[in-house]
């Protein structure tokens, strides 16, 4: 009688009104064998018809309830301080998101079982040997990096079921988030703006899309552990924003080339950067779309 029937997977998702949340829970609440919860900071989910709970991620009671309410069998934690200078200034803020989160996740999903799938970032790494593998060694260089680093550990000493996703550079497409930096070039260059683009940062941006499938190759064949993900190809930001200019037509005599130096950023960046994603391809069977087929798919969804 029940040979046929399979099993709903129960998926909860912290920071479901980020670009990252956002579409994560697009893509979830298609999938008729998943059940799906979202939780954000918001009154409201950003993305209709789903359900969702409102819970402070800095609030220990608020993020187990939720959790232990809903008995997930996957915690994807998309939830993050992400603003690299003004994490310099509001370190205890950034800390709270990035780290006493994570520590309130795990002392709820331990009890369960639960598995958490969490992101972390190249910004972990200098930069002055990159790209990088899964076991290199760390050495961030600003406040946001170290709070990165330390939701790892967290996570590593936990005692859970947990794989860790490094990222970098994130685009692509999210209905109700500020433009990634694709849009932001393509709205900048149309507009006739002047931009300013670092010369001197390499690596692999990631994009949205390519980042979910890996997710759900991480559930499918349930792995656990470190996994960098990102695109084909490592690039300056200058030349990826050459490529954007190119495929959709835009005046590059707009884009002017500058060292991050110049930017004066309350953080400092990692340089010569980007993740190999090796690993993901033997492993899990990640493979990333080129650069210019994403902007292809991201033309066709937005009409850009």
């Amino acid at each position: 009688m029940f040979h046929n029937q399979v099993l709903k997977k129960r998926i909860l998702i912290f920071g479901s009104n980020g670009t990252l949340g956002q579409r994560l829970t697009e893509y979830y609440s298609k999938n008729k064998f998943v059940e799906l919860l979202t939780s954000s900071n918001q009154d409201e989910s950003f993305v209709p018809n789903v359900d969702y709970v409102q819970a402070d991620f800095c609030n220990r009671e608020e993020v187990k309830n939720t959790i232990l309410r809903f008995f997930p069998d996957y915690i994807i934690n998309a939830a993050a301080f992400t603003n690299v200078d003004l994490s310099e200034t509001e370190r205890e803020l950034a800390w709270k998101i990035n780290v006493k989160g994570v520590e309130y996740i795990t002392e709820a999903s331990r009890v369960l079982d639960s598995r958490i799938i969490h992101f972390s970032t190249d910004y972990i790494f200098d930069g002055i040997k990159g790209p990088y593998h899964e076991n290199d060694k760390a050495n961030p260089l600003g406040y946001y990096a170290r709070t990165k680093l330390a939701s790892e550990n967290v996570l590593r000493l936990s005692g859970t079921y947990h794989t860790i996703i490094r990222l970098n550079v994130l685009y692509g497409i999210a209905a109700k988030s500020r433009p990634d930096f694709v849009r932001w070039v393509v709205e900048s260059l149309r507009n006739k703006k002047e931009i300013r683009i670092v010369t001197d940062q390499i690596n692999n941006p990631t994009f949205i899309d390519d980042l979910i499938d890996a997710i759900n190759r991480v559930i499918q064949f349930q792995r656990t552990g470190i996994y960098h993900i990102g695109g084909r190809e490592f690039l300056s930001r200058y030349d990826f924003t050459l490529r954007i200019a190119d495929f959709f037509n835009l005046d590059k005599s707009l884009i002017k080339p500058i060292i991050t130096e110049e930017l004066n950023q309350a953080s400092k960046r990692p340089l010569k950067s980007g993740l190999i994603t090796i690993k993901a391809e033997s492993e899990i069977g990640f493979k990333a779309h080129s650069i210019e087929e994403t902007f292809a798919l991201m033309k066709e969804e937005l009409n850009l």
